[in-house]
């Protein structure tokens, strides 16, 4: 075999895997590991993987700080779908957590209160975003806004929430590392974050499927902590796998599952 052919067939693995032991790409090539660390370098100076502690991984998974605006620009229909399927689970005289982020803002599109609801939230968009449904109670957080998401966080947004519980908090994340936990790219953001995981009887993740295998500056939570994600239909069949054997909750979500979710 080439190294060449060697090289197809390790990105064709990641691409399946997502990420791939040396030890693993060592005994399915029938090479040396030594071999295989060289196919690596290569690779990751072509920009193609990132290894990482023995592995290799198709993307850097680390996550840099973005404005709002940028993100706003990508996975736009993946988001929909989850926005959707996440404000079907809101029920009636419902109290809510949203926290901030481009999906908690496609969340925020698609809720239509012809009920009472109670909605606390960090982010300055949510708020604008459902100030026009009167049936709509809304808590904005205070304290030091983040010009990069247009949220607030800090001490006198975690101490206001001591006051209060709800049935759901519903979390957009920069990162999702299975092994790892939930990540954001700000401390502050991510320590409000973990007030609200406290304050909230369920912890729902909306998180696009390429938030998968990334991380952030600042952990929020083990995946223990986590009890249902809604991602999208591009999530990795592992990945979906490895979720449901830690015993979280998953939605993939789509228009066919947002169908079946709004007739129960």
């Amino acid at each position: 075999m080439t190294k060449e052919e060697r090289h197809a067939l390790i990105m064709d693995m990641l691409i399946q895997q997502n990420s791939i032991l040396v030890t693993d790409l060592s005994e399915r090539l029938q090479v040396s590991s030594v071999t295989i660390r060289k196919d690596l370098t290569e690779l990751e100076r072509a920009k193609k993987l990132y290894r990482s502690h023995g592995r290799a991984i198709l993307i850097n998974p680390y996550i840099n700080n973005r404005n709002v605006n940028v993100k706003e620009k990508l996975c736009i229909d993946e988001k929909r779908i989850i926005g959707k399927v996440a404000a079907s689970m809101i029920t009636h005289d419902d109290s809510i957590l949203i926290a901030s982020g481009t999906t908690v803002h496609a969340l925020a599109r698609s809720i239509e209160a012809d009920h009472k609801l109670t909605v606390i939230t960090a982010s300055l968009q949510v708020s604008e975003l459902l100030s026009g449904q009167e049936n709509i109670d809304i808590i904005q957080l205070g304290g030091m806004l983040r010009h990069s998401s247009l949220s607030v966080v800090g001490n006198y947004a975690e101490s206001i929430l001591s006051n209060f519980f709800c049935s759901k908090l519903f979390l957009g994340v920069d990162g999702i590392d299975l092994d790892f936990g939930i990540t954001t790219t700000d401390m502050r953001e991510a320590n409000l974050n973990q007030v609200m995981m406290r304050t909230a009887q369920k912890t729902i993740v909306l998180a696009d499927s390429s938030k998968f295998g990334r991380r952030g500056f600042s952990k929020i939570a083990d995946m223990d902590e986590i009890d249902l994600i809604i991602t999208d239909t591009n999530v990795q069949p592992t990945v979906a796998k490895r979720i449901e054997e830690m015993g979280i909750d998953l939605i993939i979500a789509s228009e066919a599952v947002l169908a079946s979710l709004s007739k129960d």
